[in-house]
């Protein structure tokens, strides 16, 4: 990109960075009293974990819920039976009974934490019903899944954000702080993925909600019911969300900067068949399964302000849980790993320093004020948060702050992954989803009291 084009692009960045519109003026709404109707279509486990955030908070009711399972269904009513909550309306009408609840006219928006593969009809039909749709990752399975839903929310004007908690974890929240505080100077190189040993989700027989067997599918339970089978038939980074999110606000992907390009590779398949074996013998009918998964996946991606994105997927070899962010720029570096940091000028020549105490002191502003309203919630805080936007979002007749664009774009890595890697590593062009907005629009992502 030419220097007139880049600084052209920088200053669209840095001016929206500065410009926040929030109605209202504060995290909540001026209403007090409004009240967000939800409808929840799948209340699997990760269903049941946003009904249960829902059940907290005083401005939300529980409308109607939906699923395919009778186990499922009798857990969430359950739930709120204990916390004395009124009674939703059920559907059980098989796979497409989702479409009698969008036809509720008292619900505002819905939640979504079905299979990959149903998130996005059920995305495009509930924004065609009127509603305001707030989906699990991932939200299209397709680069053409991701254009019908960037084309859905345009035409109808119902936002669509994907439920992305990682962008609101609080040591990222606070390295976004110190990057839009210039600690880190101009961005450079990024790196995040997930990286996490989901063995015992991908095989489960039922005995616990997770662990217990090598079944997967009809045998399975919960997510082993169907996220294995894409182990089985695709192979790509499958789910880039929580590594690619947080890096994205921080880059300001589809405000001022986009994705240009991507590139991947795949390793060999062991991971889940040499887990079938230790756990089931060799004997076990799913051990002469052939698993299309490589079991490490790196994928680069470059933007158009020349930074680079190193994304890698690694769920089927025994590890520790990391995400390994890395954020570095022309004045210092912050390594997710080592939980250290080193900005040049303030720390040690050549050497890591601790990262909390300087997490500590660049505490984003939403943490700090609501730190005591996400304590307790799942994954650290981070689903009080997220949930909290999409339902404030809601209350003010606004934009989701993760906005259909930035669920397409996110998404797409997986499918643009897997055509990469199927043409030996070639690099693949990645589509601009906002059609040219990108250039003008704001980066207000959690600037200053938003949302």
């Amino acid at each position: 990109m030419n220097n007139s084009r880049r600084d052209f692009v920088k200053k669209v960045s840095v001016a929206g960075a500065g410009l926040t519109i929030i109605p209202g003026g504060t995290l909540f709404s001026k209403d007090k009293e409004a009240k967000v109707r939800l409808g929840f279509i799948g209340v699997g486990l990760r269903g049941q974990g946003h009904v249960e955030q829902a059940l907290y908070r005083q401005d939300t009711e529980v409308v109607a819920i939906c699923d395919i399972q009778q186990v499922m269904v009798d857990r969430t009513l359950s739930m709120i039976a204990k916390m004395n909550k009124p009674k939703p309306q059920v559907i059980m009408d098989g796979p497409y009974g989702y479409k009698k609840l969008l036809e509720n006219k008292d619900i505002d928006a819905v939640i979504i934490a079905t299979p990959w593969e149903w998130h996005t009809i059920q995305c495009m039909d509930s924004m065609k019903a009127g509603k305001y749709v707030g989906c699990e990752v991932m939200t299209g399975m397709t680069v053409d899944e991701c254009w019908q839903l960037v084309h859905t929310s345009e035409q109808t004007g119902m936002p669509l954000m994907m439920l992305e908690n990682v962008c609101y974890r609080r040591d990222v929240m606070a390295i976004l702080n110190m990057v839009r505080q210039n600690l880190f100077g101009e961005l450079v190189h990024l790196q995040g993925g997930y990286q996490h040993d989901l063995r015992e989700v991908k095989f489960n027989n039922g005995k616990d909600a997770y662990g217990g067997g090598v079944e997967f599918g009809e045998k399975g339970f919960s997510e082993a019911q169907w996220r294995t089978l894409h182990s089985v038939n695709r192979n790509g980074d499958l789910y880039p969300t929580h590594g690619v999110g947080p890096l994205a606000t921080m880059l300001g992907i589809n405000r001022g900067n986009r994705f240009t390009r991507l590139t991947s590779y795949s390793t060999k398949s062991r991971g889940l068949h040499d887990y079938i074996v230790q756990k089931g013998g060799a004997q076990h009918p799913n051990a002469s399964v052939q698993f299309k998964l490589g079991d490490v996946v790196t994928t680069m991606v470059s933007t158009v302000n020349d930074e680079t994105v190193l994304l890698q997927h690694d769920t089927n070899l025994p590890r520790p849980y990391s995400l390994g962010f890395r954020v570095q720029g022309t004045k210092g570096i912050w390594m997710d790993l080592n939980k250290s940091l080193y900005i040049e000028g303030q720390s040690k020549p050549h050497s890591w320093e601790e990262a909390k105490p300087w997490l500590e002191k660049y505490d984003h502003p939403l943490w700090k004020k609501y730190a005591s309203s996400a304590e307790g919630a799942g994954h650290g805080g981070m689903d009080w948060f997220v949930l909290n936007a999409f339902i404030e979002s809601v209350k003010r007749k606004t934009n989701t702050p993760q906005d259909v664009y930035d669920a397409v774009t996110w998404s797409a890595i997986t499918p643009l992954s897997e055509t990469s890697i199927s043409m030996g590593g070639e690099t693949v062009d990645f589509p601009d989803f906002t059609s040219g907005k990108w250039m003008y629009r704001k980066n207000d992502f959690a600037i200053d009291d938003s949302y």
